[in-house]
């Protein structure tokens, strides 16, 4: 016959029963056998609840049953700081990222699945769903891989750019995942620079409103293997963002500049106005006179003041960056190849940002129809 147990309320009342009948003179052990247990659990149930009344004992039950949730809770809560704290130091924003850290904490701290999902805030159904993957993945992952290669310089979007002209149907955002993916690093902006203003917040800088309206040119000097310097002298037209000439030379002086000026006058006619810094080869009297006769006005910028030919200088940023800083030249033949080269990838291939990642030979070519002139339509500075 299986024992009865007793409830902490039965027990203080068989306690005040044997203290009554104790102190009507009866002897403690004729007392204890009325309640019907040994001496040995009477002392023990004493020791225990000696002392308490009924309502005293629901309240210490009620404690024990409130310091045993604190406890799971505070147990709870340290488990969930050594899940955080083994999964990853960084935010999980993607499932994948989640179900692999998912793994980890059951792998490591031996946690349920279900505690590990429920902390690191990932559905068990997607926890449990095998990705599936794209059957192209692949492949897209090769060729974005590939083009960030050969363009180093280059950030997402103009590789998705890329993409689309070699026939794949992708979206932005799917290259911008793989990019991350594989780590492939994103060009850091540059900082953006101020402008000239005048007093009533008019700009004084001349803005280019239709093809050949604003030329500008500026130098970039690098050196070749042997130590060498060599000059550049880079000429845009800056409403198509078109590079129309990159003259090459150990000294390039006002002559040149003038070589350059005729032959391009001669193929595209003459622009409005040349826009240029404030160099000795720029503001010769022979060049300011040559350009006067031929038509065209010479702009000049203030000195100190590069933002304001800000074309041309983010022209020399990006053919430094993408070209010059990456290339070792052993000749100055081998210069004027290879930059010839980047030239006509610039103008034809290369998606330029403030023509809606067009190249932009194409736009001017389109531009400089005699039907369309007047209306085409003025790219943003970038």
């Amino acid at each position: 016959m299986a024992r009865k147990k007793h409830k902490p309320e039965e027990i203080v009342a068989k306690l005040r029963q044997v203290d009554v009948l104790v102190s009507q003179g009866r002897p403690v052990a004729e007392a204890i056998r009325t309640i019907g247990v040994t001496a040995f659990t009477y002392y023990r149930w004493r020791k225990e609840f000696g002392g308490l009344k009924s309502d005293q004992v629901k309240r210490l039950r009620d404690l024990e049953k409130e310091n045993e949730r604190l406890r799971k809770a505070v147990s709870d809560l340290t488990l969930e700081k050594l899940i955080l704290k083994e999964a990853a130091f960084g935010k999980l924003l993607s499932p994948a990222r989640r179900r692999r850290c998912v793994e980890h904490v059951v792998s490591k701290l031996g946690v349920s699945e279900r505690l590990a999902c429920r902390v690191l805030g990932q559905h068990r159904s997607t926890q449990r769903k095998i990705p599936m993957g794209r059957a192209d993945e692949a492949a897209l992952t090769a060729d974005i891989i590939a083009l960030a290669t050969q363009y180093g310089r280059y950030g997402y979007r103009r590789i998705a750019d890329l993409l689309h002209r070699a026939g794949w149907v992708v979206n932005v955002k799917r290259v911008e995942r793989i990019w991350r993916r594989e780590g492939l690093k994103v060009p850091h902006r540059q900082p953006k620079k101020g402008r000239l203003w005048l007093n009533d917040g008019s700009c004084i800088r001349l803005r280019p409103e239709h093809p050949n309206h604003v030329w500008s040119y500026d130098f970039v000097e690098d050196r070749t293997h042997n130590g060498k310097k060599f000059r550049m002298l880079n000429v845009i037209d800056e409403f198509t963002r078109e590079c129309l000439a990159i003259r090459i030379g150990r000294k390039l002086n006002s002559t040149s500049v003038i070589d350059v000026l005729s032959d391009l006058f001669v193929l595209r006619g003459v622009p409005g106005h040349v826009r240029s810094d404030n160099g000795p080869e720029f503001i010769a009297k022979a060049v300011r006179d040559w350009i006067a006769a031929v038509g065209a006005r010479t702009a000049f910028i203030e000195p100190g003041s590069p933002w304001e030919n800000g074309y041309c200088e983010s022209f020399n940023s990006k053919l430094r960056d993408e070209l010059l800083n990456g290339e070792i030249f052993y000749s100055l033949a081998e210069a004027r190849i290879v930059i010839e080269g980047w030239r006509q990838h610039y103008n034809t291939e290369r998606p330029h940002s403030s023509l809606g990642y067009k190249p932009p030979a194409p736009a001017a070519i389109l531009s400089l129809k005699p039907c369309q002139s007047s209306q085409a339509e003025r790219p943003t500075m970038h």
